[in-house]
């Protein structure tokens, strides 16, 4: 049976915001979401957050998840008193596998598999997470005998010129039982340099009382990088999005820049897909094979079709687009946007809730929301649908085959019938018949008689 315990009342005087550390994102999402996700992959029996400064906030955020609980540590005073406060909250079927996990809300990036690793090393004792670092400054010191086996951890503050010249370093990351654990909490004491109670006092306590102490080493040193400032966080996000663009080099994708690439959430890609600088991935997008998105697009929650064209600058959100089709520069498919294959959406023209049928055209300033417009359909430059009377939303149907002259006005509901005209200019408000040419104008005037305005001297 294992628990796991997250870390998340600090502080985090150096962010300067009001909003709770782990709360602040990497990758779009808050750093705690993150340690929340690794940890559900390991199948714990209960995750208990410890909460401190800004506990509301931090409930607010995550309150009715499953097999989530939360724990108050007021006032904060250290690692083994934030673990203290969960103590109550730990199962235990009474079992040698029964184990507690100590993980930190502001170390976000620590992956499954190196915590099953942790898992694994444990045996009959403990294990901790510990790295080699070329500069050690700041991180308490792991101590080992002659052996190699593992005695203590130094803190920085109160380790001697020997111990710091010890260049293997803790994590804070720990796994042990848990009877046991529950016991050391309440022997550690807060003799120290800070007057806090250390957690990394119970790896002494555990071998006093003849338990050995594992270790495991994490995939990447970026995994247990913590964020206490803004800088941290900044660097924390590109050691995250050159990750993430490695593994799509790996799969074959072809990003211009990959020090220019943003993912923020999960991105599928066909075979030869090409991306450009500076592309912001939201959500769930999928770009299927032969998609090229220019420099600068925006795609979050959507599905791209085959060998489309995603021209620079443009937005997408909760559409779909397929096969073939061209969108942008500068074009925006907001939520229920459909495009069918072959379509044309060009510059500033934005489409919401409508569907655009295969191999028809906005290709300028337009505005098309809860429509539904067939295939082969010409839609001029300047043109509107007219959804919205002040209180409900109404549906425009522009049929198979039709033209729509600039700058119309298409006040709904209304229907275009198959392979009609609209004349330029033209608002439509009653149904527009099939196969005709359906226009409205006043008769076009000359004033002989009018002459410009002068401005009047100020004298």
């Amino acid at each position: 049976m294992l628990n796991i315990v997250i870390l998340a009342a600090g502080l985090g005087k150096r962010m300067q915001s009001n909003l709770p550390k782990v709360l602040h994102p990497i990758a779009g999402k808050p750093m705690l979401a993150h340690v929340l996700d690794n940890a559900r992959k390991l199948n714990p029996a209960r995750i208990i957050v410890v909460v401190g400064h800004g506990a509301d906030q931090v409930e607010a955020a995550f309150q009715g998840q499953p097999g989530l609980e939360f724990a108050l540590q007021n006032p904060q005073q250290g690692t083994g008193h934030a673990v203290r406060q969960a103590a109550p909250l730990l199962l235990d079927d009474g079992t040698p596998g029964s184990a507690t996990l100590v993980l930190y809300g502001d170390v976000p990036l620590v992956q499954a598999d190196t915590l099953q690793r942790l898992l694994d090393a444990r045996a009959d004792g403990m294990a901790i997470l510990t790295e080699r670092l070329d500069d050690p400054s700041g991180y308490g010191r792991i101590v080992r005998n002659e052996r190699g086996e593992i005695q203590r951890i130094v803190e920085h503050k109160d380790a001697g010129a020997a111990e710091q010249a010890i260049t293997e370093v803790n994590t804070g990351i720990l796994v042990a039982p848990t009877v046991r654990l529950k016991a050391w909490l309440g022997r550690i004491g807060n003799d120290n340099a800070q007057g806090e109670y250390y957690l990394t006092d119970a790896i002494g306590l555990c071998v006093a009382d003849g338990l050995p102490v594992h270790a495991a080493h994490p995939s990447a040193s970026w995994e247990t990088l913590g964020v206490n400032s803004r800088l941290q966080q900044a660097q924390l996000e590109r050691h995250w999005q050159a990750r993430q663009a490695r593994l799509l080099l790996e799969q074959g994708v072809a990003l211009a820049d990959p020090a220019r690439f943003d993912l923020r959430g999960t991105l599928s890609c066909g075979r030869d897909v090409f991306i450009d600088v500076g592309c912001v991935f939201e959500g769930r997008v999928e770009l299927a094979d032969g998609v090229r998105v220019g420099p600068h697009c925006v795609i979050r929650d959507a599905v791209i079709g085959p060998n489309t064209q995603i021209e620079a600058y443009s937005h997408i959100q909760e559409a779909q687009v397929a096969n073939d089709a061209r969108i942008g520069p500068y074009a925006r498919l907001r939520p229920g946007a459909d495009i069918g294959g072959e379509a044309h959406v060009g510059n500033f023209v934005e489409i919401k809730k409508s569907v655009l049928g295969p191999g028809s055209k906005a290709n300028h300033l337009a505005y098309i929301g809860d429509a539904q417009v067939g295939a082969r359909v010409n839609i001029g430059a300047g043109t509107i649908t007219c959804n919205y009377d002040g209180v409900n939303k109404h549906q425009t149907v522009i049929e198979d085959d039709a033209f729509i002259g600039s700058d119309s006005q298409l006040v709904a509901p209304v229907r275009v019938g198959k392979g009609a005209t609209l004349g330029a200019g033209t608002t439509l408000t009653r149904d527009a018949p099939a196969n005709r040419l359906t226009l409205s104008r006043s008769s076009q005037k000359t004033i002989e008689s009018w002459k410009r305005p002068v401005k009047k001297s100020q004298a």
